[in-house]
């Protein structure tokens, strides 16, 4: 069971840091801003709908907010289509769960807080990996450290 502990305390150590507590700051805001926009539309248009509309708008604030502030990357083209496709990734799982969890029965005004539950750790991960990897920008290598962008 060594090895158990062992794996507990490296992924505490890598997963639980302050990049991780900026993530769950903007991503709380964005999934608020997302479930507003869903519960605003919900009575105007199907859940599918309202759905996909709340998380295109989150998605663009999401972005910013990661790149600048969660991750401190400079915000670049090949950072938006890889937080895109994490997104697209993200926003199918996100479609599956719903449409599962309102099969099984959860009311369609409450069916996105289990999807919340079960989608956000898995974006993070998506989403950590697509605005930190490294890219090639004039020959020069850009990375998403600090001292590469400038941005403190």
């Amino acid at each position: 069971m060594r090895w158990l502990q062992q794996l507990v305390s490296w992924f505490w150590q890598r997963v639980f840091t302050a990049e991780m507590v900026r993530f769950v700051i903007v991503g709380t805001l964005a999934t608020a801003i997302h479930y507003g926009i869903y519960y605003l539309l919900l009575g105007l248009t199907g859940y599918n709908i309202a759905y996909t509309v709340g998380y295109v708008i989150s998605f663009m604030a999401n972005f910013m907010l990661s790149s600048l502030f969660t991750f401190k990357v400079r915000p670049s083209v090949q950072r938006f289509a890889g937080f895109g496709l994490s997104h697209l990734t993200n926003y199918l799982n996100h479609m599956l769960l719903l449409n599962l969890f309102i099969f099984l029965g959860v009311p369609s005004s409450l069916a996105p807080l289990p999807v919340f539950a079960i989608a956000v750790p898995i974006n993070f991960l998506l989403v950590r990996f697509a605005l930190k990897r490294n890219y090639k920008r004039d020959g020069k290598e850009k990375t998403g450290n600090n001292h590469h962008t400038g941005i403190q």
